[in-house]
Order: C-alpha cells, then sequence, then structure tokens
C-alpha cells in the first residue's frame, strides 16, 4: 500500500510541474512524414495506381457537360434541329452516369486504400510502443502517449475516411479541368489561371499562421489527457490529500488552453475564406472578359466561352473544397507527423541468438541498477547465484530492490553495472525474443485479455490445443471453475465478458506459465492480489506451476519464503542474508524478525522488527 500511494503521491507532484519536453515523444519533420507516407502507399501495391486511375477517369467524365453544352450554343447559334439538342442530353446525361459510377468507385478504392496505410502506421506505432524500453517509457508522458495511440490515430483515421476521397477526386477534378479550359483556348487558360496567384497568396498567408496552431493544438490536448490520466490513476492519493479541486482546475486550465487555440484557428479560417472569394472573382472575371474579347474577334465561339466559363465554375467545388478541408489536412498532417515520430523511435537491436543457453542456470553478478541519472540506486552490487532447478524467494520491505531484481532477470529491464546471466550467457547477448523463450514472469497485476479464455491461454503458446489448455489449467487448480463457466474454455472473459476474480485471473496467469514451459519462472508478488482467502491456493497452484524449474519468488506473503529452497534478503538494494528458511529462522537475523512478526510471536533479543 505504501509504494502504491508513494507512486501516487510523485504523479501528482509531477503533474503540477510544467512540461518538459524531454517528457515527449519526437515529431516527424514534413519530410520524413511524407517519406513514412509513401512508404505505406508503396506497400499497397496496384491498389494506389487503382485508385488513381479510377478517380481519373470519373473527373474526365464530368469534362464532357461543359463541352457539350458549348457545342449547343453554337449548334442553337447556327440553326440546329431538335435532334442535335437530344443527342447532346443524351450524351451529357450518360456521361453523368459514367462519371458517376467511377467517382463512387474510385472514391470507394481511395478510401480502402488510404485504410490499409493508416492499419499499417497503427501497427507499426503499436510495435514501437510496446516494445519502447521500460526506462524509456517511465520518462514519456502518459498524456502524449494516449493522445498519439489515441487521439491521434482517430484524427487521421476521421481524416481519411471523411474527407481522404473528396480530396483526391477534388485534385483530379481540377487538375482535368484545367487541362480542358486550356485545350478550348490557351487564351481562356491563362484567364482563368488569374485566379491562381490569389489561390496561392491565401494559402501562403493561411498555412504558416495555422500550422503551429494545430501543432500547438496536438500538444494541448495530450497535456490536457496527462492532466486527466494523472488525477485518475493517482486518485488514491488526491483523495487523501484532499487535492481534488486542484486537480479539476488543472483539467479545465488545459481543456480551456486547447479551447483558446481551437477558436483562434476559426478566426483564422475565416478570414482564409474570404480571400478564397476573391479567387473566385478574379478567375470568372478574367475568363468572361477575355472570351468576350475573343469572340468580338473572331477568335472563339460563344459556345467555347460558354464551355470555359462551365469549366471554370466547376472549380469552383473541388478548389473550395480543398482549401476549406486545410484544416482538416492541417490537423491530420500533424497528428500524422507525430504518429511518425513514433515510428522513428529507435529500437533495440535484438542479437537474435541462434542459440539458447547451456541450462537453467541463473547468476546475478556484480549489478548495480539506478531509475534515472542522479537517481539512488535501487540495487548495489548484488550478486546472487542460482542452481538448475532451484526455488529462491527474495525477502526484504518495501523498496528493498525485490522487484527491481526480478525485472533485471526477466530481462524487463538492463543493469546500470553488471551482468545477468543465463545458462552461461550473458541476457543481452541472447536478445529479448531468446530471453523470452526461456524466462517467465508473472507479475502481481495479471490482466485478463479481452477474448475467450482459450485465447487468453494460447497467449502463451499459440499452437496449444484444448487439451494442452485443461492440462494445464489442472496443473494449476484451476480446471474446475474453468469447467462451471456458461462454456467452459469457449467462455469471453475480459472487457465487456465475463469477469473473474483477481484469484481466478492469477490462476490463468500460472497455466499461462505451465503452457509455455519455460526454463525460469519470476513470480513478483504473484499471489498477493487474490486476498487470504484464496493466497493458499494460488501459492499451491505456485508450486505446482514451478515445480522442476529454476524459481525466483519475489516473497509477499513468508509462506511462500518458508516452502522455497533458499531464502534472499534485501534491504536498500543489497543481500544482507541468505539461507534456507530454517536455518534463517534459528541464526536469530533480520529474517528471524521477520519471520517472527508474520507468525505474530515476539520479536527476538537483537532481532530487527518488521516493517
Amino acid at each position: 500500500m505504501s509504494a502504491t500511494t508513494s507512486a501516487d503521491t510523485a504523479d501528482t507532484s509531477r503533474a503540477v510541474a510544467a512540461p518538459r519536453d524531454a517528457d515527449l515523444l519526437p515529431t516527424a519533420t514534413a519530410r520524413r512524414t511524407w517519406a513514412v507516407l509513401g512508404e505505406g502507399v508503396r506497400r499497397t501495391g496496384w491498389a494506389t495506381p487503382l485508385a488513381l486511375l479510377t478517380v481519373l477517369a470519373g473527373s474526365a467524365a464530368g469534362l464532357v457537360a461543359p463541352w457539350v453544352l458549348g457545342r449547343m450554343v453554337d449548334d442553337i447559334s447556327a440553326g440546329a434541329g431538335l435532334d442535335s439538342v437530344l443527342r447532346s442530353a443524351g450524351l451529357i446525361a450518360a456521361a453523368a452516369v459514367v462519371g458517376g459510377l467511377l467517382v463512387g468507385l474510385g472514391s470507394w478504392l481511395v478510401t480502402r486504400v488510404g485504410e490499409m496505410i493508416l492499419a499499417r502506421l497503427r501497427e507499426r506505432v503499436m510495435d514501437r510502443v510496446l516494445h519502447m524500453p521500460a526506462t524509456r517509457l517511465e520518462r514519456v508522458r502518459i498524456g502524449d502517449l494516449l493522445s498519439r495511440v489515441g487521439d491521434d490515430v482517430a484524427v487521421v483515421t476521421a481524416s481519411i475516411a471523411r474527407n481522404g476521397p473528396d480530396v483526391v477526386v477534388a485534385l483530379a477534378t481540377v487538375l482535368l479541368t484545367t487541362a480542358g479550359m486550356t485545350a478550348l483556348d490557351w487564351r481562356l487558360g491563362l484567364a482563368g489561371l488569374c485566379a491562381l496567384p490569389v489561390y496561392v497568396t491565401a494559402v501562403r498567408w493561411y498555412l504558416p499562421r495555422s500550422g503551429p496552431y494545430y501543432a500547438r493544438e496536438r500538444v494541448a490536448m495530450g497535456e490536457r489527457s496527462h492532466a486527466m490520466m494523472g488525477a485518475l490513476r493517482g486518485r488514491g492519493a488526491v483523495r487523501a490529500y484532499r487535492l481534488e479541486k486542484e486537480h479539476e482546475s488543472r483539467v479545465a486550465d488545459r481543456s480551456r488552453a486547447a479551447r483558446d487555440i481551437t477558436v483562434e484557428v476559426f478566426r483564422l479560417f475565416t478570414r482564409f475564406g474570404s480571400r478564397l472569394n476573391a479567387a473566385e472573382c478574379v478567375g470568372l472575371t478574367a475568363v468572361l472578359i477575355t472570351g468576350f474579347w475573343l469572340v468580338r474577334g473572331d477568335l472563339a465561339t460563344v459556345g467555347m466561352v460558354t464551355a470555359a466559363a462551365l469549366y471554370f465554375h466547376r472549380l469552383f467545388g473541388p478548389m473550395m473544397l480543398l482549401v476549406m478541408n486545410f484544416n482538416e489536412v492541417q490537423s491530420a498532417g500533424a497528428s500524422l507527423a507525430r504518429l511518425a515520430g513514433v515510428v522513428d523511435l529507435p529500437q533495440d537491436r535484438d542479437p537474435g541468438a541462434e542459440e539458447g543457453p547451456a541450462g537453467s542456470t541463473l547468476r546475478i553478478e556484480d549489478v548495480t541498477h539506478s531509475y534515472g541519472t542522479g537517481a539512488p540506486p535501487a540495487l548495489e552490487d548484488v550478486t546472487l547465484d542460482v542452481a538448475a532447478g532451484e526455488r529462491v524467494a527474495l525477502v526484504g520491505a518495501s523498496g528493498a530492490g525485490k522487484t527491481t531484481l526480478a525485472a533485471l532477470v526477466s530481462g524487463l529491464r538492463t543493469p546500470s553495472r553488471g551482468t545477468v546471466y543465463l545458462g552461461g550467457v550473458p541476457l543481452d547477448e541472447l536478445g529479448e525474443r531468446r530471453v523470452r523463450e526461456h524466462v517467465y514472469l508473472v507479475s502481481q497485476e495479471s490482466h485478463v485479455f479481452a477474448g475467450t479464455l482459450m485465447e487468453d491461454l494460447r497467449l502463451a503458446r499459440a499452437e496449444a490445443t484444448a487439451a494442452d489448455a485443461e492440462e494445464s489449467l489442472a496443473a494449476v487448480g484451476a480446471l474446475e471453475w474453468v469447467r462451471a463457466l456458461p462454456q467452459g474454455l469457449d467462455t469471453v472473459v475480459g472487457e465487456g465478458g465475463h469477469a473473474l476474480t483477481a484469484e481466478q485471473a492469477q490462476h490463468l496467469a500460472l497455466a499461462r506459465l505451465v503452457l509455455a514451459d519455460p526454463d525460469v519462472a519470476v513470480l513478483d508478488e504473484a499471489t498477493a492480489e487474490a486476498g487470504s482467502s484464496g493466497a493458499r491456493r494460488l501459492e499451491r497452484a505456485a508450486a505446482a506451476a514451478t515445480a522442476g524449474r529454476t524459481t525466483l519468488v519475489v516473497a509477499h506473503r513468508l509462506t511462500q519464503a518458508e516452502t522455497a529452497d533458499r531464502v534472499v534478503v534485501m534491504d536498500q538494494g543489497r543481500i544482507v542474508e541468505q539461507g534456507p528458511h530454517a536455518e534463517l529462522v534459528a541464526a536469530g537475523g533480520r529474517y528471524a524478525a521477520l519471520w517472527s512478526s508474520w507468525q505474530g510471536t515476539p520479536v527476538p533479543d537483537g532481532g530487527v522488527p518488521a516493517p
């Protein structure tokens, strides 16, 4: 309880401080963001070219109507009959149908390509986050991390699903329509281009001003998430110290900052819209004036000018959609840059040793470990040998270094100094993959994953059969209650499913240990969450699951130490006593005092009272 309270208080104090850049994950540059996006596009194969060709074909079909209408004007001026008009109308209708079908199909293909790219990007982001070293993960602001894997992914997903196809279709329409207008008469095309400088000026005015706002908005949302998570994770300390109003005020301040940035962006955007209207006015005026002089000089027909004006008018919608979607594009771009920044996080090289360790012995040699520069050592000059098949219990007060030592042995952390050997091979030479094959950690808080109970068990061994699962459950004494579930192994557990008790969740974790069949088992207070009623059953289950394995037990209950082959007593990051339970009790030292306190008997003279 004291460890939890200390962590919560520390988190509360950190939440008060201003955010530090060192605590934020990196954000990719624009160039690198485009490169990551390009990598995703290339991996789609022919899907992307097919989508673009379909969109271009649909946009090309849209050019038919203005051109035919221009021809109709000239035909009617020349005295053409009703048959000519009907043919033109039929051609316009056919082009509209074909264009609509192609644009619809193209939009679907573009959405599909976008979702494929984003799905792979999400996988890469989650891969980097899940494989992030524990030391790096602890320095990252939780709000920033959650904002990236949550808010940023949602923003990019919404942009692709809602605006992605429209933006691609609009771009194709603008390009083809401009080409079609120029094909009618190059002077009419140049007249239409008079709007381009106004558009460019408007965009160049808007982008430098809005980009920083969107980047600040994403950071502000991350800070808001961080403030909320800090209050929720440390709710025990918040209530104990009556800090509710302070945290509510902090969340309100962060929310207000995000809101103010959004309002400023909207104000900027409305001014941007007025500049776009000016561009349309300039362009259409230039086309009509140029057309007038061309018709007057017999250099163009009224139909050609009509078609050109219709082409330019056809640009209004796509151009407005493109520029008015800069809000979404900018926001999605900022989120994409943040995701690309996570993708580019350096990944620890896994040696990927082909051969495993020679045996299951453990040697911890002169190990010292600190949590960050300047922090006091959690472990200091620890040396410990564990024979193959030996069961060693780590005992000591909270903060003695037991969990840190367990984390080093299981490969979750790398010691600041010293080496951990498995079967005579240093863990850093084995690599993460090999260490996980041979060392299995069961922690105090076992997560029950959403899905069937069988799927949960197969996390330990993907090819496990139902018979294998039942055998592992029987080994830890869990088969009886599993069979009593509504659908047995097929019962859906975890979030949204059948709720398991803390004892049942630990039973599952121990059953996964049996399925994984590792050489070394590390139990970090694996029976602590069950409460006194279930602790004895879990202790028997843990003993069965680790029988014959080299086992390191972080003992929450001294009954676990009593049944161990050897007890290692730790204090302030050092080993102060070790030996069999009976010998340590008879020696009358620190462990004897702990055992006496546990048994409720008087502390021997010279003994050290339990914390």
